[in-house]
């Protein structure tokens, strides 16, 4: 056999990645195969060179013997094909498994058993709340579809009085091997479709699965705090494993919905709280609602519409500790409606009282205009 570089030999640098190794080595067995070359002893021979070049550098601690001691270092104990064909100390169906399994399905490790004991699936619960639940914590009681151990055969999935037996097949295993030409193809079981056992005598109950249907109640708590995103976790309440494997887990996804009042943004709550002209003028008391009851919020004389007031403490405490947040009051002024023919009137006289000294008494909107009317002038 030829002692070429094995980077040469698969045509990649010293560096190259462990993919970079697979993916040439996947290009260049392909071309050289003898199944694809029959009768084509210069292409069966380079297909011997480059496999044997792909044993050593597919493997950390040969590569690292090489990259130091070059082919002294590996000789003896890489290179399954170095000894003289295919009945070297390496196992062909082993490196080809390795590059191709993701292909065939198959795997290099040969006769491993799959064991047939699986844990069950979790499963997801969608719980809506209100804000005051959300807020204070509550109990709820759940109702959850889900996959059980059927008791009548206690999930073996076998006639009580009979068990599973060893599958003929593959011997318990779970996977066959197809062996064409050079080609070692490992496949599921057609037979126990992979679990190594098979049921000649299912329960009439589960009808052989192990598992029946059924819709579990549950009670759950719901702690003080939670925001829409979080999650409960439930070990244990999801569906049954098969053949005797641990249950999967629950998991409780919350969402709060809307409030007619406040809206919530962290622990923080937002609530718009309408005033007469009036009172945002003059001044005044209101009362706001909290989700504890109402408070007294005093509003100062000339309020603007949309000025934000702050009342803290009176917001949420995070289901994750930490300082409870603030309730944030916005007010908005309203517009009379529905005016009688005397309140035009005295709004009328307000408003020509009001014009005496606009800029006084308007000062916004008395600026506003000033800068709007700059602003045509500099445009003639």
């Amino acid at each position: 056999m030829s002692k070429q570089d094995y980077y040469e030999i698969l045509d990649v640098p010293r560096d190259a990645s462990d993919r970079d190794i697979k993916k040439a080595y996947r290009r260049l067995a392909m071309k050289y195969h003898p199944d694809r070359n029959p009768d084509n002893k210069e292409a069966e021979d380079k297909f011997k060179e480059i496999s044997e070049a792909y044993e050593v550098l597919a493997d950390a601690q040969k590569r690292a013997a090489y990259d130091q001691f070059g082919h002294a270092g590996v000789d003896g104990q890489g290179g399954g094909f170095g000894g003289g064909g295919f009945g070297g100390g390496g196992d062909f169906s082993d490196i080809f498994g390795d590059v191709f399994g993701d292909i065939f399905g198959g795997g290099g490790g040969g006769g491993r058993r799959r064991s047939s004991v699986q844990r069950g699936a979790d499963l997801r619960y969608n719980l809506d709340l209100n804000l005051e639940e959300a807020v204070r914590g509550c109990e709820k009681t759940l109702k959850v579809p889900t996959l059980v151990g059927c008791e009548v055969c206690d999930g073996t999935g076998a006639k009580p009085g009979t068990s599973a037996k060893t599958c003929g097949t593959c011997g318990g295993i779970g996977q066959v091997r197809m062996q064409q030409g050079f080609f070692s193809v490992q496949q599921t079981c057609p037979t126990c479709r992979g679990e190594g056992k098979v049921i000649s005598d299912p329960c009439n109950s589960c009808h052989g699965q192990g598992r029946v249907e059924e819709t579990k109640t549950l009670q759950v708590k719901i702690p003080a705090g939670v925001d829409t995103g979080d999650r409960i976790r439930l070990t244990g309440e999801g569906e049954a494993g098969t053949h005797g494997g641990p249950a999967g887990d629950l998991y409780v996804q919350v969402n709060v919905l809307q409030h007619p009042i406040f809206e919530r943004d962290g622990k923080h709550l937002y609530c718009e709280v309408p005033i007469s002209f009036v009172d945002a003028a003059l001044g005044g008391e209101l009362d706001v609602p909290t989700l504890d009851g109402r408070v007294k919020l005093k509003i100062p004389a000339e309020t603007q519409t949309g000025k934000l007031f702050r009342l803290r403490g009176k917001g949420i405490a995070p289901v994750r500790g930490g300082s409870t947040g603030d309730l944030m009051v916005k007010v908005t002024v309203e517009t009379p409606v529905s005016l009688s023919s005397r309140q035009k009137e005295l709004l009328k006289e307000f408003q020509d009282e009001m014009d005496e000294g606009k800029s006084k008494h308007s000062p916004k909107k008395h600026g506003f205009f000033d800068s709007v009317k700059k602003f045509f002038e500099d445009m003639t």
